[in-house]
């Protein structure tokens, strides 16, 4: 079988298997909704393949994003026929027949703004409005959002937390407000909280942030929130823990439980859909040829990676090289576990604001044995530090990480380990600019020289709950320097930076560096103002 008609036959066994069903939802409409609400493999198969074979644009991104003009089947009948032509034209098809996304408007820099002032104006450019109907690959939202900026149109899960972060010191608590509610609407018809408002997004989540978010909005609308929010909590955990009553020791991974030592349930990163990313399929075709393993194994690993948020890092990687050695499904990540001890935590507070002390009881048992194991498994005593678990060889990755602070920011390690911790990111991941994400430099953009906003906070937040103040801000002050320096130089909120030369830009990966940006804006507002409260206090 030639390669092209072998993805393409994955993408039809993929469409058939991926369209989202949500069996607790009773509103008519919404089921409806959902049985029409495809990714676009499902929906043009062999356009899809040979668009994103022929690179017609130069971001794989932009084609699952255009809108098309007239329903599926008529374009699909359409160029089935016209592209036997001999002077058959891809691009002037896609163009007929599809409009494509318009660009992020611009806030050009002005001398009067200061870098504060840019962000609020900012927020105005990255701010869309409620719009609960779909369209393309679209997910329509019932309530206001931020997106982050250039290629990324659509509200992203974890980027959103940290966004919010910014949104709360510029007291847009209503906004806030409208994106948890978006999330929540999202578990309701999906089950989940996609990685993002697309439909090819509807096979993976991304790290569950949700229960951050449900935090956060309590601390400015009060308590209360718990509750309203608390059945869509354990909806989310519910989702990450499909499948645990079925793992055995013959078949201990389903999904995105595994079963340690026939005691033990941590998670990992999956995706419930097969074959290559649509948004990057060329590059996905391209890495499991020349990586010459079984295509649908790498499909996979490579799309676990993109639930993990950290698409991609060397955390992944088997040789901790090579993005062709990625085996993404056989590591438990230390900071998706932390992330859903927290969640657990979160739905015990939940239960007990409540007054439903049996579902308090429970998570808390829930959250103290995920404690246990995580610290079974990534803690690394000779080391001193947390880091991921390679289940499939019964060992560590031996790839450290920013994710490796995570247990720190909800406070599962001992004060001793916090010590080791906090050693550790001194010696080995604070550079000039802040910390870099991982030690190894591969190009791709989750490794060293790049530092990434989110893991700069949760790193400043989890070493000050330890009372390691003096590394935490100085970690948030080389941040915020080389925030001001590069928005000096360019006039942008990067993405992501490099913290080791901070004459230099950020770099690496699939795409190039977007600006806008709404997670480093949040991080920047959030950080900045933690600084300058302890400056006011130790003045």
């Amino acid at each position: 079988m030639s390669q092209g008609k072998y993805i393409f036959s994955i993408l039809l066994i993929f469409g058939l298997a991926c369209q989202p069903v949500n069996k607790d939802l009773s509103n008519t409409r919404r089921q409806i909704e959902i049985s029409v609400l495809k990714p676009p493999a499902a929906v043009f198969g062999q356009l899809l393949y040979d668009v994103q074979m022929a690179h017609i644009f130069e971001d794989g991104k932009t084609f699952v994003d255009c809108v098309p003009k007239v329903d599926a089947d008529s374009i699909m009948t359409s160029y089935a026929r016209s592209k036997e032509a001999d002077d058959f034209d891809l691009r002037g098809f896609i163009n007929i027949y599809f409009d494509q996304p318009r660009p992020l408007p611009k806030v050009e820099q002005m001398t009067v703004l200061d870098l504060t002032a840019h962000i609020n104006r900012l927020w105005e450019v990255l701010q869309r409005p409620a719009d609960s109907a779909d369209y393309g690959s679209r997910i329509g939202l019932s309530h206001p959002y931020i997106v982050p900026g250039g290629r990324f149109r659509e509200i992203y899960y974890w980027d959103s937390y940290f966004t919010m972060l910014g949104l709360q010191v510029s007291e847009e608590h209503e906004l806030i407000e409208a994106m948890v509610k978006n999330f929540a609407e999202m578990i309701d018809r999906f089950g989940f909280i996609p990685n993002g408002s697309r439909t090819y997004f509807l096979g993976r989540s991304q790290p569950p942030f949700f229960a951050l978010m449900v935090n956060l909005l309590a601390s400015v609308k009060g308590e209360s929130i718990w509750e309203e929010y608390l059945p869509y909590l354990q909806k989310e955990h519910a989702f990450w823990m499909k499948g645990t009553d079925n793992l055995t020791v013959n078949n201990p991974a389903i999904s995105r439980v595994v079963l340690l030592d026939s005691k033990f349930v941590l998670n990992r990163y999956w995706d419930n859909f097969d074959g290559p990313r649509e948004e990057s399929l060329a590059e996905d075709v391209r890495l499991a040829t020349e990586a010459g393993e079984e295509k649908p194994a790498v499909f996979k690993h490579l799309r676990a990676g993109a639930e993990s948020g950290w698409d991609y890092s060397s955390r992944w990687f088997a040789d901790g090289r090579n993005l062709g050695t990625i085996e993404t499904t056989n590591i438990i990540p230390v900071d998706l576990n932390a992330l859903l001890y927290y969640l657990e935590q979160s739905i015990a507070k939940g239960g007990e604001l409540t007054g439903n002390q049996a579902l308090a009881a429970e998570y808390k048992g829930k959250a103290q044995i995920r404690k246990e194991a995580l610290n079974r498994y990534c803690w690394n005593e000779t080391e001193g530090y947390f880091n991921d678990y390679n289940f499939r060889l019964e060992a560590s990755t031996g790839t450290p990480s920013l994710a490796g602070v995570f247990p720190l920011s909800f406070e599962m390690a001992s004060v001793q380990q916090a010590s080791r911790v906090s050693e550790f990111i001194e010696n080995n991941f604070l550079k000039a600019g802040g910390l870099i994400s991982t030690l190894n430099q591969t190009g791709e953009q989750w490794d060293a020289p790049n530092g990434w906003p989110p893991l700069q906070w949760m790193s400043f937040w989890g070493l000050k709950n330890y009372g390691h103040d003096t590394l935490a801000y100085e970690i948030g002050t080389r941040w915020i320097i080389l925030n001001e320096k590069v928005y000096g130089r360019t006039a942008k909120m990067m993405e992501k930076y490099n913290v080791v030369d901070t004459t230099l830009e950020g770099g690496g990966g699939e795409y190039p560096l977007q600006d806008g940006f709404g997670w480093t804006n949040g991080v920047y507002l959030k950080m900045k103002s933690e600084l300058d409260i302890r400056k006011e206090v130790t003045e």
